[in-house]
């Protein structure tokens, strides 16, 4: 059974940083993985905030993260991590990991066959 732990998230004032992490196991060889973060804030639909696939190529990003966030995956590709910099409070939200082996769209929710239990990230002005 195919299972992602995330880990990471807290509280943090404006400008400063967080890195989150995402193990996915449970799953026999597959050629290509997606692994992704979205992000869903009270009253808001589920964003997509960054994707990778096969250990590195392939990366994704919300127009609203490029630049202060960057997405990386270990070579066995089991394990993704979100490092979070120059946070805002608008990025206040509870984060989820998502994993797919098909090579949907990158930023759609129901591509994702498994997801995490959620990581809530606080940012205060």
């Amino acid at each position: 059974q195919v299972q992602l732990v995330e880990s990471g998230g807290g509280s943090v004032q404006a400008g400063g940083s967080l890195t989150l992490s995402c193990t996915v196991s449970g799953y026999s060889y597959r050629p290509y993985i997606r692994m992704a973060w979205f992000r869903q804030a009270p009253g808001n639909e589920r964003e997509a905030v960054a994707s990778i696939s096969n250990g590195g190529g392939g990366t994704y990003y919300t127009d609203s993260v490029k630049g202060r966030f960057t997405i990386s995956q270990d070579n066995d590709k089991n394990t993704a991590w979100l490092q979070m910099n120059s946070l805002k409070p608008e990025d206040t939200a509870m984060y989820y990991c998502a994993a797919e082996f098909s090579g949907g769209r990158w930023a759609d929710a129901a591509a994702y066959n498994y997801w995490g239990q959620g990581t809530q990230v606080t940012v205060s002005s």
